[in-house]
């Protein structure tokens, strides 16, 4: 299968491509900037993911963020022909909701405007320009937070482990039950294949499903590094509404790898990537 890679530098996006490559595939990897001219270039771009975006640094950059994640959105996939399309979102989106709420693909989501929301109305944005064309093969996927080698320095995660690793010691400035969900890159790349080739729906949440605390992350990195890992007193405690991924379970048959069991492998390989 021939597929596209819109953002194929970033994290999600080298991991995608390194995946397609040994399944066989067939994969297109425009430069930043010259996303369209290959588009007017070819007469049909396979599938494709549009993995554009920013995210550490969307309040530094809200015209980019907007630009990345609406606008060059829309010229392309009115100019491109292609097999299939799937705009990379994010379980941010969920964020208005409840932390005992189940997020599931068709919860019914509350922003509010300001620099703090802009990267998630810029993304809503985007998913609705994709399900308001009358194609059901352009389809969303809300990515959670997603780990593996090479991820973003800037994550909670991996900047725990570069400092428990370089100083022995890491203070957490957010209480031991706050909780996130994470989704291996590996699971991501797999996932976003099938649903590109064969979804069968419109939105997409692609996550664990489970939700892993910060108490559990410490006393996992105790065991592998030795370190210690310390909570800041009286820190708040933060946890992100529970993720369904019942839909990935009926259409793809998924069952999610588990953080906590992939960090003894993925620990020293992020601690010597970062040396």
């Amino acid at each position: 299968m021939k597929f596209t890679i819109f953002g194929a530098s970033g994290f999600v996006g080298s991991h995608l491509r390194q995946y397609l490559v040994t399944q066989g595939h067939s994969v297109s990897t425009p430069a930043r900037g010259e996303e369209l001219d290959f588009v007017n270039a070819h007469s049909n771009i396979g599938h494709v993911i549009y993995a554009i975006g920013l995210t550490a640094n969307f309040r530094q950059k809200p015209f980019e963020t907007v630009e990345a994640h609406v606008s060059k959105l829309s010229d392309l996939i009115q100019r491109a022909t292609f097999d299939s399309w799937v705009y990379l979102s994010s379980t941010r989106v969920y964020a208005g909701l409840g932390h005992d709420v189940l997020a599931s693909e068709d919860s019914f989501l509350k922003v509010i405007p300001s620099l703090d929301m802009i990267y998630n109305l810029s993304k809503l944005t985007g998913e609705s320009i994709c399900v308001s064309q009358d194609n059901p093969t352009i389809r969303v996927a809300r990515l959670s937070n997603v780990y593996g080698v090479g991820m973003s320095g800037s994550t909670f995660l991996s900047s725990v482990i570069q400092e428990a690793s370089s100083t022995g010691a890491v203070t957490i400035n957010e209480a031991p039950k706050s909780s996130k969900d994470y989704v291996s890159v590996e699971d991501v790349s797999m996932l976003l294949t099938q649903i590109a080739m064969d979804g069968q729906s419109r939105i997409y949440n692609i996550a664990s499903g489970q939700s892993t605390t910060h108490g559990e992350i410490a006393t996992s990195l105790t065991e592998i590094l030795g370190c210690n890992v310390n909570f800041a007193p009286n820190a708040n405690q933060r946890n992100f509404p529970p993720i369904d991924v019942k839909l990935l379970g009926r259409e793809f048959g998924y069952v999610p790898k588990n953080i906590l069991n992939d960090l003894g492998d993925l620990v020293p390989q992020i601690v010597s990537a970062g040396l």
